[in-house]
């Protein structure tokens, strides 16, 4: 017998398997698990985010129930005050009634922060480089920090009239001073042994400043930005409501004076989330910043 009769006869060899039924069905049930494990990740990756979310958020799942707790139990009325359903209803099924003047609102905002950004960056670097201006500036900036932005504003729209150059004045006075009295702080945060080195190196001031103390303050002006991201909107708010023509403050006012409580709840609620996120990208800026100049 030849070898291939041979071959044939004894079939195939001990490390082959033979292709039957069975083998049919193994590559589907190993497809079945392949498709179940993802679905597993998925939902196990869903489970942790909203974890994370709640352990993070539950205090403002609390307020909302214990605002819609207090309606009920007082029975309120809806022109008092509104239920949460009726808030979150008008802004999620309205959103072309927020969308504009909220625009107005960041742009006043974003405006006037930079505006103050700027002015207080560049106030103290006068306040740095001379004796003279920083006995000037030092005490305006504290006596306008001292007076309530509610009775700056009067004086400001009696100055510069009424409307958009009115709002843009006040954020701008509002973000001034916290960035002023950070950049200031920063300027002066310097380490004693670097500030003697270029002492030894007979660097010049504008060297030193910027080589040495602007790279020092900028986590400090940073920092100031922080603190005055969420002020600004609200700021921003709160001129509109009294001077301006557009925005989220002139949709509030509008909204109370035709008694539509769930468009003014409606409002404060947009313009305390639009807050709430300019913190967190102000905190995050401030930590690429930090990370970067540290």
């Amino acid at each position: 017998m030849s070898r291939s009769e041979s071959a044939v006869v004894e079939g195939p060899s001990a490390g082959q398997q033979p292709v039957g039924k069975g083998d049919r069905t193994a590559p589907r049930a190993d497809t079945e698990d392949g498709g179940k494990q993802p679905r597993r990740a998925l939902l196990r990756t869903s489970s942790r985010t909203l974890t994370r979310l709640l352990s993070r958020y539950w205090t403002v799942l609390a307020l909302v129930a214990a605002w819609a707790v207090w309606v009920r139990t007082q029975q309120l009325n809806q022109i008092v005050a509104p239920t949460p359903a009726a808030v979150f209803g008008d802004v999620v099924g309205h959103p072309g009634a927020y969308l504009p003047d909220l625009g107005w609102t960041l742009l006043n905002a974003a405006v006037g922060l930079a505006l103050g950004l700027v002015l207080g960056v560049t106030g103290a670097l006068l306040v740095w480089a001379s004796p003279l201006l920083s006995g000037l500036m030092t005490p305006m900036a504290l006596i306008m920090r001292s007076v309530p932005v509610v009775a700056m504003i009067p004086v400001i729209a009696r100055v510069v009239g009424f409307g958009i150059t009115a709002v843009l004045t006040v954020t701008t006075v509002v973000s001034f001073f916290p960035v002023f009295v950070m950049a200031g702080s920063g300027l002066r945060a310097a380490p004693a042994a670097t500030r003697d080195v270029f002492t030894v190196l007979a660097a010049t001031r504008l060297t030193r400043l910027r080589l040495l103390l602007l790279p020092h303050a900028v986590p400090a002006v940073l920092v100031g930005l922080r603190l005055t991201a969420s002020t600004a909107v609200l700021s921003a708010m709160l001129a509109e409501y009294l001077l301006g023509t557009h925005g989220l403050g002139q949709l509030f006012a509008q909204s109370v004076t035709f008694m539509d409580p769930a468009r003014a709840w409606g409002t404060a609620l947009v313009a305390t989330v639009v807050s709430v996120l300019c913190f967190i990208g102000a905190r995050a800026a401030e930590r690429l910043g930090s990370a970067h100049f540290s």
